[in-house]
């Protein structure tokens, strides 16, 4: 069985951002992280989607690292990766968003990504 596959939209290349704190722990732990980010090629070797439009397979997990006022126009490209569960990082909560997740059924956490891998909970 291939690792479930996880969605970091909002991916980050600096070491000091959670964006990339997350990556490189979803990874440790044996997850296939896709990074999403509109202007960055790689991040440490892994190739990096530029839209979530690009992403052509079953995501389990999205997790957010983009603030709200940069959600609502991925709000539709979002429902339509049909992702397991969204996860809604400390600073990324976002009312139209929750709303279209629940109209969808997908369901979400706000939660943060590092602690719940931390803590059994991811």
């Amino acid at each position: 069985m291939q690792n479930p596959q996880i969605v970091v939209l909002g991916a980050s290349n600096k070491p000091h951002r959670y964006a990339y704190k997350a990556i490189k722990m979803l990874q440790e732990y044996g997850y296939h992280v896709l990074p999403v980010h509109p202007k960055i090629e790689n991040i440490d070797g892994l190739v990096v989607k530029h839209q979530l439009s690009h992403i052509q397979t079953q995501v389990d997990t999205l997790a957010l690292y983009i603030g709200p006022q940069r959600i609502v126009p991925l709000i539709e490209d979002i429902i339509k990766l049909r992702p397991s569960r969204v996860i809604l990082n400390p600073g990324t909560e976002s009312d139209e968003l929750e709303l279209a997740l629940l109209h969808n059924k997908i369901s979400f956490v706000k939660d943060c990504t590092l602690l719940m891998l931390e803590h059994g909970r991811f």
